[in-house]
């Protein structure tokens, strides 16, 4: 799934299809809420194994009535390698954590810090669950929202910017250490 395909799907421009990966996402979190991560596992390992073993058996009964050789119904999924995928976007989340922790910018690292910090008090406020649902409902209407009102929207956000880049700015005047390098 590339970038595009994401957006679309959060603005709605296929309505069943993000009904569907909405709807999903959504159950599977109210799973958790009453079942353990284990037994929510399993069900969805069943029920999706049930569902290819299902069509597995009706292809391949289609391709004896109709005397063809269509192969593996699964097989353009079987050849694919996602391990190279997979490892390459594990590094990079492995890199910027070096970078944040082991404090290769400083601004960078102490925004992280105060990010850590305010998460303190939204996981003593919330659960972890908690949070994943308003996430999730969050990333299906804030886009949507965003869309309809856009101009007002972003008025109110640069006067949110420029005040906190007036606070920065005041800031970094006065620690020593603070400013940023400027890249010529």
């Amino acid at each position: 799934m590339d970038a595009k395909q994401v957006v679309d799907l959060l603005y709605w421009r296929d309505v069943k299809a993000t009904g569907v990966v909405f709807g999903a996402a959504l159950l599977l979190l109210l799973s958790l809420t009453s079942c353990s991560i284990v037994s929510v596992c399993s069900y969805i390992g069943l029920a999706l194994l049930s569902v290819t073993i299902c069509f597995r058996i009706y292809k391949g009964i289609l391709q004896a009535i109709q005397k063809s050789d269509d192969g593996h119904p699964f097989k353009k999924y079987l050849d694919q390698e996602y391990s190279d995928l997979v490892l390459a976007k594990v590094n990079k989340g492995i890199c910027e954590l070096r970078h944040l922790f082991l404090v290769e910018d400083l601004i960078d690292s102490i925004k992280f810090a105060v990010l850590m910090w305010i998460l303190t008090y939204v996981g003593s406020l919330f659960n972890g669950l908690t949070i994943l649902i308003l996430s999730l409902v969050g990333l299906f209407s804030c886009p949507i929202v965003y869309e309809k009102h856009q101009t007002q929207i972003d008025h109110y956000l640069a006067l949110v910017s420029n005040q906190v880049k007036d606070v920065v700015g005041k800031i970094q005047a006065k620690v020593p250490g603070m400013k940023r390098v400027k890249a010529e």
